[in-house]
């Protein structure tokens, strides 16, 4: 499989991404493996080392900026809508689909931390995914941000995104914060990965009032009977690993949860070849064979 840039339209948006896929045309039909990143993340930022040994071993492989990130379109920039990401992973898929060396019943979805949580809700919805990943999930947003904003501060904060949408309706533009505070655990990995030095480090204040509402565990007893992995790093206190192991305790058969030593951004790296491998049994399990008619 080679790689190449592509763009492609996602409700009203185009969205830039890679797409891995025969050579030559050869009437060959793949299974296709849909992928993007976390919350403020890009592809760039080691998605390709999960992507290239995919296609390595034979699928196909779209993975694609968020819109507001990366070369993708979209304003305000740095903003991050779960749900408007939930319908764009869809739009994906569609995308996907169409192509003429897809096998357009043989879909498996990737997501890893914010988009794990994607991959969840996506998969709940969407009967076109055979099978699903999801690494790292953020399964709770309310309990994430309460996690992320200590109590002490959480009111002014809470002031501080009413001010925002205040202020937007008078035409301001958005407020941003960083997305990496400096020293942060975040901030350690996005130097690490960030090799390109494209990582703006910001987000739209609305992105945090807007994960507040979204819960994918509300969805994930609708998986089933969707083939479910969730590969979770045991000290992950970004996307508390506690409340993925519940959400996994919810879901419906089939399912497996792999558990990995370390902290939320662990499984990139020091364990990048074990989560990576992990994914790639479970799309080579479910997505191998002919899907019957």
């Amino acid at each position: 499989m080679q790689r190449r840039d592509i763009v492609f339209e996602a409700n009203g948006e185009k969205l830039a991404g890679w797409l891995y896929g025969p050579t030559q045309g050869s009437g060959a039909r793949y299974p296709l493996i849909v992928m993007s990143h976390g919350f403020s993340a890009l592809m760039a930022m080691g998605l390709d080392d999960y992507a290239a040994a995919f296609a390595a071993a034979g699928f196909a492989v779209l993975v694609y900026d968020h819109r507001n990130y990366g070369a993708s379109s979209g304003w305000p920039r740095h903003e991050t809508d779960p749900w408007q990401q939930v319908e764009d992973m869809r739009a994906a898929i569609s995308y996907g689909r169409n192509l003429s060396f897809v096998d357009p019943a043989r879909i498996g979805l990737w997501g890893t931390s914010y988009s794990g949580g994607h991959a969840l809700t996506v998969s709940a919805l969407d009967r076109r995914v055979r099978c699903v990943v999801s690494q790292v999930p953020l399964v709770s947003g309310q309990r994430t941000f309460e996690a992320w904003v200590p109590e002490a501060s959480r009111q002014r904060f809470l002031e501080r995104l009413a001010a925002d949408r205040d202020g937007r309706a008078r035409g301001e533009p958005p407020g941003v914060t960083p997305a990496a505070i400096p020293g942060s655990e975040t901030a350690e990995w996005a130097e690490a990965v960030d090799k390109d030095l494209t990582y703006g480090n910001e987000i739209t204040l609305r992105s945090l009032d807007l994960l507040r509402g979204y819960e994918p565990i509300a969805f994930i007893s609708r998986i089933a009977p969707t083939p479910l992995l969730m590969i979770v790093a045991d000290q992950d206190s970004q996307t508390p690993v506690a409340w993925q192991r519940e959400a996994f305790e919810i879901a419906g058969e089939p399912k497996q949860l792999v558990s990995l030593p370390g902290r939320h951004y662990d499984p990139y790296t020091m364990h990048l070849a074990a989560s990576r491998q992990a994914a790639l049994d479970w799309f080579q399990c479910h997505l191998r064979s002919e899907v019957p008619a």
